[in-house]
Order: structure tokens, then sequence, then C-alpha cells
């Protein structure tokens, strides 16, 4: 079988834009989808998005957070209850307005986030401070349509993310909260992507469409010298509780507004690590979200011991995966040891073991 052409056709530090492209492509974690703004995620990219998932899940079960989810469609009614709110999105809001070749009665929206979705339930689930703090959260996709220039995991018209959201009985609890879950998404990206983060507070005019005050943490990409959003944390304040009447009653039998927080991060994360860490020859994966972080290829020259050789490289990644490792064995014996390097660089493995017959004779390996 003929081996494929590997490489890079654009160098980072030249054209950054086309670099990035044929990058994520190349590394087989983007396939372009035929409608503009969409793409295919491989499972390279979906299985580093598991990795952080993992965690991430992990830590807010800590923090009482229950599954839950929302439907897909939001009533146009419901969506511009919360004038601001609608306001912010509006541009970027797509609407069903067909059933086969009938007009519906009223378009619907598709979800550019799920405040308006879930907070009129809240008002039917939330009754008395025994109920609080409500904590809930999803994993889904989101719709949001109109922009130029789209860009893969950075700006796409449907995405991957996750969505807590959060109502309690004080502001203090609020505040609280805002932080713990910015600090989650710092950990995110420093101790998983290896990528470093300020956290901080929005202006007034960046902060979230309706909510009090937003905070955020920031990357920056070097090859463009800009700064890029990479979570967000917010404190909606009362503006949604008065809006969909999300009320409780405390050991007084006082009324009162809860006060509530969203919070979200996105599959934008794994463009910004690609951005950041990237070179020439590929990705370059940190090995805490890499989906294999050791790969064992076998390197048997002429009249070799093969089948000794194989032996050992898969007692290798035995022991590697006994230890804890994600490690895996480049079996194929249709591509030459060199394809395979340059296989595994471009999908930015962090560790490779070669095993040859002077490795198996002297017992080591490289």
């Amino acid at each position: 079988m003929k081996e494929t052409k590997l490489g890079m056709s654009f160098k980072k530090h030249d054209k950054f834009g086309e670099w990035y492209s044929e990058v994520i492509v190349n590394s087989e974690m983007i396939e372009y989808y035929d409608i503009s703004g969409c793409y295919i995620l491989r499972p390279w990219a979906m299985e580093i998005w598991e990795l952080m998932k993992e965690f991430f899940e992990a830590e807010i079960k800590k923090l009482k957070l229950k599954p839950y989810y929302f439907p897909l469609f939001i009533t146009e009614d419901v969506l511009q209850k919360e004038k601001d709110h609608v306001e912010g999105f509006a541009p970027e809001v797509a609407w069903v307005t067909k059933s086969g070749k009938s007009d519906l009665e009223a378009p619907i929206a598709v979800r550019p986030t799920s405040e308006t979705a879930m907070y009129p339930y809240f008002s039917k689930w939330i009754r008395s401070h025994r109920d609080l703090p409500w904590k809930c959260n999803q994993w889904c996709n989101i719709i949001r349509w109109e922009f130029s220039s789209p860009t893969p995991f950075i700006r796409s018209r449907e995405f991957l993310w996750q969505e807590g959201h959060t109502a309690f009985a004080t502001k203090e609890e609020a505040d609280e909260e805002v932080l713990h879950i910015l600090e989650l998404y710092r950990r995110i990206y420093e101790e998983f992507l290896a990528v470093p983060v300020f956290k901080g507070r929005k202006s007034e005019m960046e902060k979230f469409a309706g909510g009090l005050y937003t905070t955020s943490v920031e990357a920056f990409v070097p090859n463009t010298g800009r700064g890029i959003q990479g979570a967000t944390s917010h404190c909606l304040g009362q503006n949604f509780a008065k809006m969909f009447d999300i009320r409780f009653e405390d050991e007084k039998g006082k009324r009162s507004f809860v006060w509530q927080n969203s919070w979200a991060y996105t599959t934008r994360s794994i463009g910004v690590m690609v951005m950041t860490h990237g070179d020439d020859k590929g990705i370059v994966l940190p090995p805490r979200v890499a989906p294999i972080q050791v790969i064992v290829i076998p390197v048997p020259f002429r009249d070799a011991d093969t089948v000794a050789i194989n032996d050992a490289c898969e007692s290798a990644v035995y022991t590697l995966n006994q230890a804890g490792m994600r490690a895996d064995l480049d079996a194929r014996d249709n591509y030459s040891p060199g394809w395979k390097y340059s296989h595994w660089e471009m999908k930015g493995i962090p560790l490779r073991i070669e095993i040859g017959p002077r490795d198996l004779a002297n017992k080591q390996v490289h």
C-alpha cells in the first residue's frame, strides 16, 4: 500500500490562520462539514473533551450539582421575556419556521443559551428556602448563527459546552460560587491544557446580556498578539428571577427573589490549546488531555525477529497501562516506522517508544 504524504504546507509563524486550519484537519481532530461554520468533531477531539469533562463533572458533583437536559427549542414569547438578554443574542438566534412545507404557527428559537428555557421551570420548582440552593448542570450543544469568518473550535455556529445554572437565597452565596467556578475553569486551562490564563471581571459593556456581572478566564495567543475568552462565570443577580418570578419563602414566611448564577466553558478550549502549543510538525498535547499518552512503535529491520519485537511492544504497552498510563501499540504493517513517527507527531502524542532488534538484545527501549 502506498503511504500518504504527511507534513504541513504552512508554517505557524508565517501564515497562522492557514496553519491552524491545516493542523486541526491533519491531526484528525476536525473535518469540515458542508454547512459553513459547522464541523465534525472526530474521536481525537472528542476524547480530549471527554477527559476535561471527566474532571469537571467530578468537581461539580462535589458541589452537589444535579444533571439535567432541557430541550433544544425555545418559544419566541419565552425568549423575548428578558429584553436585555434577547437583544444581546438576537443577531445569533436561529429560528425554525417550517415543518415540512407548512409554516409553523409561531417561530421557534434554537437555543443560543438556556436561561430562558430553564427559568420558567425554576419558578415552578423553587418554592421554599428548603429548595435552595438550587443547582443544575447540562452538557449540550448550542447554536449561534449569524457571524462572519467562522473558525473551528474558536467560533462556530454549533458547539458543545457545559452550562451550570444555580439559585441561592443570598447574593453572598452567589458571589462565592462565581469565584469557585472561575477557579475550576482556571484549573482546566492551566492544569489540563497547560495554557496560562488571567482571571478577571468583564466591563459593563462586555458582561453577559441581562446579568449583574461577568467574570472570565482569558488566554493569550502569542502568534496573533490577542487575548481570547476561555470561559465565563456570571452572576445574574435577581434580574431573571424578577422576569420569571422565581421566588422562595424564607423561615419567617417572607417571599423573596432568588439570586442566580450561570457559567459555561466550551469546545473553544481545545482550539486555544492547539493555537498555544502546536508547531510546524502538528498539534502538541499536554499529557493530561492526550487520549494516548504513549505510543509504542516496533522497528523491525530486515531479518529481525518480528514476533519477539512485537511481543516486547505488547508487553511495554501492558506494563504502561497497568501503571495508569494511556498507552497504545501501532502495529500496522502497511506503514513504515518513519511514517508512523510523523503521523503521531502530527497528532501530538507526548511520548513515543521505539523498540527494534538492538533494544530487544539490550533489554531497553528508547
